[in-house]
């Protein structure tokens, strides 16, 4: 059985799986950091109201392109967060994708918040996309 990957190992897949977007996209997401953890820190479980740290695969982290202005204090730059163990554990359980194709939805989900998407939204395009 083939070992999990490590949190730089994983990073890589992440850094990857961004890599092969669609360029226009990717331009889109300016100054977006990707970050991995293992899991989310306790603040922002408990932000969300979740006891489980598996319940939490990725969050974005920053003010959403529908909000920003020029006029705007300059802030640190907006963050993806991807959290290494809850992706890990939903790949295992379903086993009809790869590893970096998850990361890439993770991947591609929370940065539909740097563009202004709600959950609903990018709900209703994926099931619009089949």
């Amino acid at each position: 059985m083939q070992q999990p990957p490590d949190i730089d190992q994983f990073a890589d897949l992440a850094e990857a799986a961004f890599n092969e977007l669609p360029d226009g996209f990717r331009r889109m997401c300016g100054n977006v950091s990707i970050r991995v953890a293992d899991f989310a820190d306790k603040e922002t479980l408990d932000h969300f109201g979740m006891t489980n740290p598996y319940q939490l695969s990725g969050l974005y982290h920053g003010v959403d392109l529908t909000q920003k202005s020029v006029s705007d204090p300059i802030a640190f730059p907006d963050q993806v967060w991807l959290y290494r163990k809850p992706i890990l554990r939903e790949w295992a359980q379903r086993g009809d994708v790869s590893l970096k194709f998850l990361i890439a939805h993770v991947l591609v989900h929370e940065i539909g918040h740097h563009f202004g998407l709600s959950d609903e939204d990018m709900h209703a395009i994926e099931e619009a996309a089949g």
